[in-house]
């Protein structure tokens, strides 16, 4: 996912999600359809109260052991939002401390599955019921639009917590026929205490799909939020424990990567890590690991995924879908379809459809009803796009529209679309994490699957094709975690999501994101004088 931190991406666990996130992207289009991007007006002011800015260790809001906080900031302004305890070591020891006792002696890992089940289940139904103060959270937190947070990725947080809770009676291991008189048996069981690092982009989605199977299997957990966007998480951990989740299950931190994340990831009394960011943080997370007790990693990292729109396309098809790949979340999606290959008899046609779709997407305050695209993250990630951008025109791409700041307060980019992009070209090889749109010309099928497999990064892919072998050539021959045929963004909590290559390893949600949490044990006993073998 990467990520990210990644991480990150939308999912798309429900039909009835997929119908809002349709909504969504077309009732922005009915609004604009005849304006350009609009500028940015004075910040709505969010009417959710900020209560939780503590550290959350052994059931209790704490402050952090050095008395240190440090700011979360509006990036639709750059201005405080509130003050959140700065976890360091020391409080990441505590949590751990608190962690392992609740493992080894706490009634967690000893309910019964059914129990841990229905905690869960009252966990979702808690935050269905306060989806709005959520939302509001993460949209004043991370600048993601409002609409997009309430009515696409909590109802995917809500189904994917659901999805789990249904899974925790349902975990087990098998009877293993083998030669000689023996009855041997699998179990699974869970591994123990796992650091889980979330990322900004995505705070309380990529949460979900940690926190929602390690609970399911009996885990316990300490979790690092992304110093970006520490409220969310926090907010939503009260409600598991409102649900009834014991003391020490889940510990929340929140801290820098150097500080805290260093610290847990270092730490030789966590069994298992799961991260989801950069792919540069995640070198950093697997060398931390094999330094201490060679805990268990899982990591989904960063992503260049390309988008192959063949010759016999539903051109405006494939416009939409590329378009929504590649601008959803302001760009700040680990799978964002950033790399567009068109095949050039349609070409000309695609880029032209592909500049009018962007100039009609609403850029403005993310509280503001029918807005698409919000401020991205930061002024460091703001600058960065910026140079992108300015690194792409320099190297001879075109710049079809966008490219520019919008207001002059917080971090708003326009929707960026260049076309005659070479693959040598900065923007055609590294991850921008933007609303930066890439078109690529392609010529063959074999052509095109060479350049798209040309990456270190090997985490998604979306193909455009009515021709059923085109299709099954494409998804075959593409080395990444996951390839869309005809659409794009499309999740479920059943679905696998990780990367390939340097994307990644591990995968995560459905059955595949239990077997993180799950150690395998084999079970050998004699058997005298059996009835049979």
């Amino acid at each position: 996912m990467a990520t990210q931190s990644l991480t990150s991406l939308l999912s798309i666990s429900s039909s009835s999600s997929l119908r809002s996130l349709g909504r969504y992207f077309s009732w922005g289009r009915a609004i604009n359809r005849f304006s350009t991007s609009v500028a940015v007006e004075e910040p709505i002011s969010p009417t959710v109260q900020i209560d939780y800015t503590q550290l959350l260790i052994n059931g209790q809001f704490v402050d952090a052991a050095s008395g240190k906080t440090f700011p979360t900031l509006d990036p639709r302004t750059g201005e405080v939002i509130a003050h959140v305890a700065e976890g360091d070591t020391e409080d990441v020891n505590r949590a751990v401390s608190a962690a392992r006792k609740a493992f080894d002696e706490g009634p967690w890992p000893k309910m019964t599955p059914y129990e841990r089940s229905c905690i869960i289940y009252r966990f979702a139904d808690l935050l269905e019921k306060h989806r709005n103060e959520v939302a509001a959270l993460e949209t004043w937190d991370n600048g993601k639009p409002y609409e997009q947070a309430a009515n696409v990725e909590l109802p995917l947080v809500i189904r994917t917590f659901r999805y789990y809770a249904g899974w925790a009676d349902k975990i087990h291991g098998l009877t293993v026929p083998a030669d000689g008189p023996y009855h041997v048996q699998t179990l699974h069981e869970p591994i123990g205490v796992a650091g889980q690092l979330v990322p900004w982009n995505f705070p309380l989605l990529i949460y979900s799909w940690k926190v929602g199977p390690a609970l399911a299997c009996g885990n316990t957990m300490v979790l690092k939020t992304a110093e970006l966007t520490p409220l969310s998480a926090l907010y939503v951990s009260k409600l598991f424990l409102e649900a009834g989740l014991p003391p020490g299950v889940l510990n929340v931190i929140s801290g820098f990567g150097p500080t805290a994340g260093a610290a847990l990831c270092s730490h030789m009394d966590v069994d298992k890590l799961d991260f989801t960011g950069s792919t540069d943080t995640g070198k950093i997370v697997l060398g931390l690991a094999s330094k201490s007790n060679l805990k268990k990693v899982t990591l989904e990292l960063g992503g260049k995924s390309p988008i192959i729109v063949c010759e016999d396309a539903d051109v405006d098809l494939a416009v939409e879908h590329a378009y929504s790949a590649v601008f959803f979340n302001q760009g700040q999606c680990c799978c964002a379809g950033s790399r567009t290959f068109v095949h050039e008899s349609i070409y000309n046609e695609f880029v032209e459809k592909a500049k009018a779709r962007a100039l009609k997407r609403v850029v403005g305050d993310p509280f503001k009803k029918g807005v698409e695209q919000g401020p991205q993250i930061n002024g460091e990630q703001f600058k960065k796009i910026l140079n992108y951008i300015r690194s792409g025109i320099e190297s001879g791409a075109t710049l079809e529209y966008g490219g520019e700041r919008v207001g002059s307060k917080g971090y708003y980019i326009q929707p960026t679309v260049f076309s005659n992009v070479e693959d040598n070209m900065l923007i055609a090889k590294e991850e921008i994490f933007g609303p930066v749109q890439s078109i690529l010309k392609f010529k063959t099928l074999d052509e095109v699957i060479r350049r798209a497999n040309t990456t270190q990064y090997g985490l998604a892919a979306g193909v455009f094709t009515k021709n059923i072998n085109t299709a099954n050539t494409l998804t075959r021959a593409l080395h990444v975690g996951t390839v869309w045929i005809n659409c794009y963004f499309v999740f479920d909590a059943a679905i696998p999501f990780g990367g390939n290559k340097m994307s990644g390893n591990g995968r995560e949600k459905g059955m595949n994101g239990l077997s993180n949490y799950l150690q395998v044990k084999a079970v050998v006993t004699p058997l005298k004088n059996p009835a049979w073998l």
